[in-house]
């Protein structure tokens, strides 16, 4: 099956695309595999031929979001100087959120589908919370604060508030006051 890291068939491509267009745009449960087949020009039969189930699909969906999101943000962030680069995230955020992420963050809009620990798109959400803290940390350290963990747990909270209150629209730049908030942040956490 192809939810399992193998190269998509331009049929699974087509899939994937889809699904990843409705799951975002429209919520999980609110799409059926009849309208992804329909949509993608497909049989259900071949979705789960190359899906297995709408579960699985979900957490290819969700694999891949993720994937491109850690590259364009690491990619954006290593134009910056080591000194830089907590705050860049936020920069990068800011040009993210415009572009991909009108809904708010496609890992929280489907946590909030998902509430069962056991669906597979779980861990891929989990993952990816997991992997961006780490990465936080890491520029914290290369920022030169010595005491990495807090401050990337704050940089976390900061960045997770400014993609969910950007897409509820509740304030005007959440995006800008979050990395304003984590410029702060940092000052205070290299004066300590």
């Amino acid at each position: 099956m192809e939810a399992r890291g193998d190269v998509l068939t331009p049929a699974g491509r087509r899939i994937l695309d889809t699904a990843a267009e409705l799951f975002y745009g429209q919520g999980i449960h609110a799409v059926g595999v009849d309208l992804i087949a329909k949509r993608a020009g497909v049989t259900k039969k071949t979705l789960y031929d190359r899906f297995g189930s709408k579960e699985a699909l979900v957490a290819a969906y969700l694999r891949e979001r993720d994937e491109r999101w850690r590259a364009w943000l690491t990619a954006e962030v290593e134009k910056s100087p080591p000194v830089d680069r907590a705050l860049a995230t936020f920069d990068a955020l800011a040009e993210w959120v415009r572009r991909e992420n009108p809904r708010g963050c496609g890992f929280v809009n489907a946590a909030a589908e998902l509430p069962d620990p056991g669906h597979p798109a779980r861990q891929v959400i989990a993952d990816q919370k997991h992997w961006l803290r780490g990465y936080l940390r890491q520029l914290c350290e290369e920022a030169g604060v010595t005491a990495p963990d807090g401050l990337a747990d704050e940089l976390l909270l900061l960045h997770e508030g400014a993609t969910v209150l950007n897409g509820l629209s509740v304030a005007a730049d959440p995006v800008g006051t979050a990395r304003e908030l984590a410029e702060r942040a940092l000052e205070r956490a290299r004066a300590a």
